[in-house]
């Protein structure tokens, strides 16, 4: 299983930016996909997930400024991101839960000036 994701940058505050992950060596469209994010000295938490059914979760701190979707076509799941914070700045991860085993992408920088 392989989960490259893309899409980090350098922004600034109040911009927006899509990540992109694409999944190998899974049937993607039965996968349950997530971001989670790890900001330099904590932990890694949730950002959002999207089920095999298109359900959605967000975290409340990105609630209403972030879409997460997918598309089974292209194997791809995608995290738009809006109104971008200082706080938001981390390293994004993609993942997947998947026949009971836990998969990480490689992460991506995603840094948001003042």
């Amino acid at each position: 299983v392989q989960l490259q994701a893309s899409g980090g940058g350098l922004v600034q505050a109040g911009e927006s930016l899509r990540l992109s992950c694409t999944a190998s060596g899974i049937i993607f469209s039965i996968a349950n996909m997530g971001w989670y994010r790890q900001a330099p000295g904590k932990q890694r938490e949730l950002v959002a997930t999207i089920t095999s059914g298109d359900r959605t979760n967000y975290a409340d701190s990105v609630k209403g400024r972030s879409t997460i979707s997918r598309d089974n076509a292209k194997n791809t799941v995608y995290l738009q991101m809006y109104s971008l914070k200082p706080e938001d700045t981390a390293v994004y991860y993609c993942n997947t839960y998947y026949r009971v085993r836990n998969f990480w992408g490689q992460g991506t920088q995603v840094t948001v000036s003042s």
